[in-house]
């Protein structure tokens, strides 16, 4: 009795192993079969990975230039000293909503606002027979940056020191400075000396600078159209803007000036070259918010 028991147990194990067996031979040709299916093809190189990482970067960089950030270089004294000269901004270039509207409400939009910095495109002057004295000054490919102070359908009119929106004088914080842009070698290299700060009121969200020893330029009322806006530097008495040129078409308005990402001064000596990238950067500067 105690062998035949014996011998079923052992036909039972005997069983379990064969079921086994089949099913782990089962799998193996599963797994061969999946194998011989995969493509099959040459390991990535050490340069390819490279070049593909590459590849996927300027793809991404060439979009968001396109379509987000831009990096722009100032190289006029015209907005000294909220924005000096050789400092090299990133521009928002998503900011503003397209004109007329359109834009998806679920995106930080918005419309331009008196105040604000804007990047875009030199208009040039507008009559046929006159023209910028300046060669760098090329109408629809030089970028230039100035303050919006007038929207489309107010008056403006800039009487001596005063900015008139409608026929009231606009807020603005006036600091009394020295513009060294007639004096050599320095140019407008250097920013201004501030001779008077006064205390800023109510309403006055930016500053502008008036120098003695520069001529003041004044503009008679002129109405802004529907697609444009009126511009002005805040260094007043030393910017070529809309009292010289007109109007900005919303077109040419590339964005925002956000930030400084470095900033590097042009009027301190360069001789010792590459230290002098290091020792000629304003460091208190690279980094620092427009406003």
């Amino acid at each position: 009795m105690k062998k035949e028991q014996t011998s079923v147990a052992e036909s039972a194990k005997a069983d379990e192993k064969s079921a086994t067996a089949k099913e782990a031979g089962k799998k193996n040709e599963e797994t061969n079969a999946s194998q011989e299916e995969a493509p099959k093809g040459p390991p990535k190189s050490v340069i390819r990975e490279y070049f593909e990482s590459l590849v996927i970067t300027v793809i991404m960089a060439l979009f968001g230039i396109t379509f987000i950030l831009q990096a722009v270089k100032v190289p006029t004294g015209s907005m000294q000293n909220t924005i000096t000269i050789g400092d090299h901004l990133l521009v928002n270039k998503f900011v503003f909503a397209p004109t007329g509207g359109g834009g998806f409400p679920l995106l930080p939009q918005r419309e331009i606002r008196r105040g604000d910095i804007i990047v875009f495109k030199y208009p040039g002057f507008p009559e046929p027979n006159r023209a910028d004295t300046d060669p760098n000054n090329i109408p629809y490919k030089t970028n230039y940056v100035k303050r919006v102070i007038g929207l489309p359908g107010d008056n403006i009119e800039v009487r001596g020191r005063d900015v008139l929106v409608n026929g009231e004088v606009l807020p603005e914080h006036r600091i009394e400075a020295k513009d060294y842009s007639s004096l050599v070698p320095l140019g407008d290299k250097k920013a201004l000396e501030i001779l008077n700060n006064p205390e800023r009121k109510q309403g006055e969200n930016y500053d502008v600078y008036f120098s003695e020893n520069k001529e003041l330029f004044e503009k008679e009322t002129v109405k802004v159209p529907s697609d444009s806006y009126f511009v002005m530097g805040d260094n007043r008495n030393n910017s070529l803007d809309s009292r010289a040129w007109g109007f900005v078409r919303r077109d040419l308005v590339i964005g925002r000036a956000m930030f400084v990402y470095w900033s590097y001064d042009e009027s301190a000596p360069g001789d010792n070259f590459p230290f002098s990238i290091f020792s000629n950067t304003r460091w208190r500067r690279t980094g620092t918010m427009i406003k």
